[in-house]
């Protein structure tokens, strides 16, 4: 793939990702650590024909996305977590009503207010389940600059995929990291847009929700001859409301099993330096780069140490992680929370004695206190 050097900001990057992925609308209201994604969208939305409105609130924010999605537009907003709180009624709706849009949460602390301009990521299982009820989220994370340009790209191909949100968690670190980044050109990005599926045939026959138990819904374009009803209550196979037992039954399981049979196209992590690794580390987004430096430096003193890094968080990578874990007994989770993906890796691979590196001050957790841990621990 043709790639291009850039020196910019991740917040910078996702804004310039979505342009380039085909985002023609973005909705949404200032908030720090992610109000970047916002301002830079805003200039490049206009010369190429799209729209950025600046909305009251974060729920207008939200409610104006799913609008233009079901128009058929991608479409983007961008919020950190006291946002997602505010767009979940919505996110709900979309989920229900099968409307895809991207959503990137610059992470800070919380709960509540939090530390507005310090780094966290307490998103974590929020962004799991944002919303109410029975589906399965899709959540990527971004562990470096040019994963806050591609893993944006892959969102709105996997929205369009799935029909849904997808969900792209930075942190306020890699959000506000300036530096060097190679990312894919623009010409390649178009070239790989994977468009949503549409039904061709005569408008009688188009029933949009009539689909298999593992795929999503098709929902063709607006305004193009083609009926059909949007709504957040069960519906049958044309959008109407619905209470009829099995219809509501085979709606919520489709939700769940169009991602969850179709992990497969999901899945995505990094594997540093684990061929001979005796202590694996497990870190995702920003703490990445600072594990990578620590397993350098533990390495120099002998130490084998390796990473396993998720960048798909949800569905989780599962399965490899229980490989390595089956392999390897000395494992540490190191996040900027009270081990909300430590869970996640301890239910993954039934093991309850995996170890942990925590820290919810607003301050970054450094290479030599994960390497203090490590020779703590093992």
């Amino acid at each position: 793939m043709a790639t291009r050097e850039v020196i910019s900001t991740g917040n910078e990057l996702a804004a310039i990702a979505a342009v380039d992925a085909g985002c023609k609308f973005f909705g949404g209201y200032p908030l720090t650590p992610s109000s970047e994604v916002m301002h830079v969208i805003s200039d490049l939305l206009p010369k190429i024909g799209g729209t950025a409105i600046q909305m009251e609130d974060e729920i207008a924010g939200i409610c104006c996305v799913i609008g233009a999605a079901m128009a058929g537009d991608r479409a983007l907003t961008a919020t950190s977590g006291p946002g997602v709180s505010l767009k979940a009624e919505n996110l709900g709706l979309a989920q229900m009503a099968e409307v895809p849009l991207v959503l990137i949460n610059v992470m800070r602390g919380g709960p509540s207010t939090g530390l507005p301009t310090r780094v966290s990521q307490g998103d974590v299982l929020q962004a799991k389940n944002p919303s109410h009820g029975d589906y399965k989220s899709i959540t990527l994370c971004a562990g470096s600059l040019a994963e806050c340009y591609t893993e944006t790209v892959r969102a709105f191909n996997l929205a369009d995929r799935f029909m849904q949100p997808v969900i792209v968690l930075l942190d306020e670190t890699i959000g506000h990291m300036h530096g060097k980044a190679v990312i894919p050109t623009a010409q390649a990005v178009e070239a790989g847009i994977v468009p949503r599926k549409s039904f061709d045939g005569p408008a009688e026959e188009y029933f949009p929700y009539e689909c298999e138990a593992d795929e999503p819904a098709v929902l063709n374009q607006m305004f193009t001859g083609y009926r059909y009803h949007f709504t957040g209550l069960h519906h049958d196979k044309n959008g109407f409301p619905t209470e009829e037992i099995e219809t509501c039954r085979k709606l919520i399981q489709r939700l769940e099993d169009k991602v969850a049979m179709h992990e497969d196209e999901l899945e995505s992590y990094e594997e540093f330096m684990m061929d001979d690794a005796d202590v694996m580390l497990v870190a995702y987004g920003s703490v990445s780069l600072a594990a990578k430096e620590t397993i350098r430096n533990l390495r120099a003193e002998g130490i084998k140490a390796g990473l396993f890094r998720p960048i798909t968080l949800w569905p989780s990578p599962a399965k490899k992680m229980k490989e390595y874990t089956d392999k390897i007994k000395n494992v540490l989770v190191v996040e900027l929370n009270i081990g909300q993906y430590h869970s996640e890796v301890q239910r993954a691979t039934a093991r309850l004695d995996i170890d942990g590196l925590f820290k919810v001050n607003g301050r970054a957790i450094s290479p030599n206190e994960i390497a203090a841990k490590v020779k703590e621990l093992y």
